[in-house]
């Protein structure tokens, strides 16, 4: 018998048409690792090859081996348009940073990997931010926020 009071979050999944490449933008954007297996070439791609199946699931860890991402397969998933569009964002991501100068850092570290500035707010005094759109369109902030 169990004496969790309370589940306890497993992981948050991300819908995308394309979970390899997508996990792979949060990999290096967060300093995430594949989860074991979950590598490219990993025993999971090779059995989804063999099955002639697309890769539909791959997971992130931390630097603990917590799973913390886990993006899945969704064929033909639409675009979403931030802040009010149509489809709506269904989810979206909060980071932070210490500093301005991290702020500005992974900034350009972001867009590098292929995200997109979708709003720049980063000249407002109480909460520096930038909000992007990953290259599935999910919207991700980054913000300021010290330690």
């Amino acid at each position: 018998m169990s004496d969790a009071q309370f589940p306890r979050i497993r992981q948050t999944a991300i819908d995308t048409a394309d979970p390899r490449g997508l996990a792979d933008f949060y990999r290096q954007l967060l300093g995430l690792n594949w989860s074991p297996g979950d590598e490219p070439g990993g025993s999971y791609e090779k059995a989804q090859v063999e099955a002639g199946q697309p890769i539909d699931w791959v997971g992130l860890d931390d630097e603990n081996g917590t799973r913390v991402l886990a993006f899945q397969l969704v064929v033909d998933l639409p675009r979403p348009v931030w802040p009010d569009g149509n489809p709506p964002q269904m989810m979206h991501l909060d980071t932070s940073v210490p500093t301005f100068a991290d702020l500005e850092r992974h900034r350009d570290r972001a867009v590098s990997l292929g995200a997109e500035i979708i709003s720049d707010q980063s000249d407002d005094p109480d909460e520096a931010l930038y909000v992007f759109a990953d290259p599935s369109g999910h919207p991700f902030c980054i913000f300021v926020q010290p330690d």
